[in-house]
């Protein structure tokens, strides 16, 4: 009995979330906020299919640099993740920021020190983000 009505408040919590977290109408700003922002998947697309394994010092550093320009991004809540994709055709990187504008979004992607320098270019479109994982920890595989 007492595990059939543990899993009954499970059930009934996880039914009550979506509402927990939508805007309250007595808050309208929070969700023009919510609403005003789009998420953009970017692409960073490096010099030539190689770069990950024969990048100079120079290249090198100025990735570095890339890493820590995302990083702070990604603490203020701006860039929801990145991190680069083992392709064997060639590593390329992919982050998804959230942005009201593509203009916005390219202006984050232009900051960014590895493109400032020519290392790298940036290919940006429109995501939208059907669901995300609450779950999700770094280094961890499925």
């Amino acid at each position: 009995m007492r595990k059939s009505v543990n899993l009954f408040f499970v059930a009934l919590t996880l039914s009550l979330l979506p509402m927990w977290f939508q805007p309250s109408e007595a808050n309208p700003s929070a969700a023009r906020a919510q609403t005003a922002t789009r998420s953009w998947l970017i692409r960073l697309v490096p010099p030539r299919a190689t770069f990950a394994e024969d990048a100079t010092p120079a290249e090198q550093a100025v990735m570095q640099q890339h890493v820590a320009y995302w990083k702070d991004l990604n603490d203020k809540g701006v860039c929801t993740f990145g991190g680069p994709v083992l392709d064997p055709n060639g590593a390329y990187g992919i982050l998804v920021v959230h942005a009201a504008t593509e203009d916005e979004a390219r202006a984050l992607a232009e900051g960014d020190p590895s493109v400032k320098a020519g290392v790298s270019r940036m290919e940006i479109a429109e995501m939208r983000v059907t669901f995300t994982s609450v779950h999700h920890a770094l280094g961890t595989r499925d």
